[in-house]
């Protein structure tokens, strides 16, 4: 096995660039896999930008939305072979706090998050403890599998809101999350509107046939009304992380409605709490997933019912992993941005469906 490898490390001060690691063979319980694609994602950016310098480790190789294939397994480890077709769920829970005893290990609260508390997965090989590997079945493209945990995010949002058939919701943010959870609200009989200022998200937000409303140019909350004859939204999902798409959200909700938080500020906010008084609202965080969520989120793009590559706007090759965070910190015009960690690999790992 060769001692180096390509990956892309963030470096501090916004420098995030490509370059060769030392490459260490996986250890007891631990599996080698070699990602096709791995998606760069918002968490991804506030780490390019310096805002959880307290937590990554520098230089720290980052990233967690991936797919690709088994290349090595260590000592104790059964039921994986080379060539396997894998995602990972890069939690790695202590098991042992309170949320971990009542059965709450998605939100640990000494949770490993693989990607940005240990290396991740902008990288030719990437280890990770057995227990995170999710089969993929083998005529699903890496590439689409690749936007799995984005969609493992949706489906758990949805759940949480208790979204149900025929109710409607409205999503504020139309990035690549509001857009997924908007797929999967629709997918499970939800009548579903989303808010977004961005052209470029509305065109393919209109690509994917979901109905889009620009709220700098249109009254959301009257907009809603419309569709459910003077009610409201029975679900609100806040995507946008802002302080306007907040209000936004909470305004358009009707009587006992659900507010489901998915963004995150980076900032405390003002909340109309006497709204969340007078009509008797609901305030529910939705953060991570559980396995079932993945399980769902497989079924439902394996199945063809989410078309999420539509959600791709580029793919580059980890030598252009700088300028990719730059175009979408920067909003040049993408929506989802893929790495493909495998480009111009000797032998080129990915095998079978690309």
């Amino acid at each position: 096995m060769p001692t180096t490898h390509r990956a892309a490390q963030y470096r501090g001060e916004r420098t995030i660039t490509a370059t060769v690691v030392g490459r260490t063979p996986p250890g007891p319980g631990q599996v080698e896999i070699a990602p096709a694609y791995t998606g760069i994602c918002g968490t991804d950016l506030h780490i390019a930008a310096g805002d959880m310098d307290a937590r990554v480790s520098l230089p720290a190789v980052i990233g967690h939305e991936t797919a690709g294939r088994v290349t090595a397994v260590g000592e104790g480890v059964s039921g994986w072979s080379p060539g396997d077709p894998v995602t990972v769920v890069p939690l790695r829970p202590d098991g042992t706090c309170p949320a971990c005893r009542a059965g709450n290990g998605h939100v640990c609260e000494h949770m490993d998050f693989l990607g940005i508390d240990s290396p991740g997965a902008l990288a030719e090989h990437w280890v990770v403890p057995e227990h995170t590997l999710l089969r993929l079945p083998e005529d699903l493209s890496l590439r689409t599998a690749a936007l799995l945990e984005p969609t493992a995010v949706a489906v758990h949002d949805v759940r949480r809101a208790r979204l149900g058939v025929g109710e409607s919701a409205l999503v504020v943010g139309g990035g690549p999350v509001g857009l997924l959870i908007a797929l999967v609200a629709r997918a499970g009989g939800a009548d579903v509107v989303v808010a977004e200022p961005d052209a470029t998200r509305r065109g393919t937000a209109a690509d994917l046939g979901l109905d889009i409303v620009d709220p700098r140019e249109q009254d959301v909350s009257a907009v809603v009304r419309e569709r459910t004859e003077g009610a409201g939204a029975r679900v609100a999902f806040e995507v946008s992380g802002t302080q306007s798409g907040l209000d936004t959200a909470v305004a358009a909700l009707a009587v006992r409605g659900r507010l489901c938080q998915v963004g995150i500020h980076a900032a405390p906010r003002t909340v109309d709490l006497h709204r969340f008084f007078w009509r008797e609202l609901e305030l529910l965080g939705a953060r991570l997933y559980t396995r079932a969520d993945w399980e769902e989120a497989v079924r439902l793009v394996a199945s063809g019912e989410l078309p999420v590559d539509r959600l791709v706007s580029r793919v580059v090759p980890l030598e252009e992993v700088g300028e990719a965070f730059t175009a979408l910190a920067t909003g040049g015009g993408v929506v989802k941005v893929l790495v493909d960690c495998q480009a111009g690999a000797p032998g080129n790992t990915r095998g079978g469906t690309a």
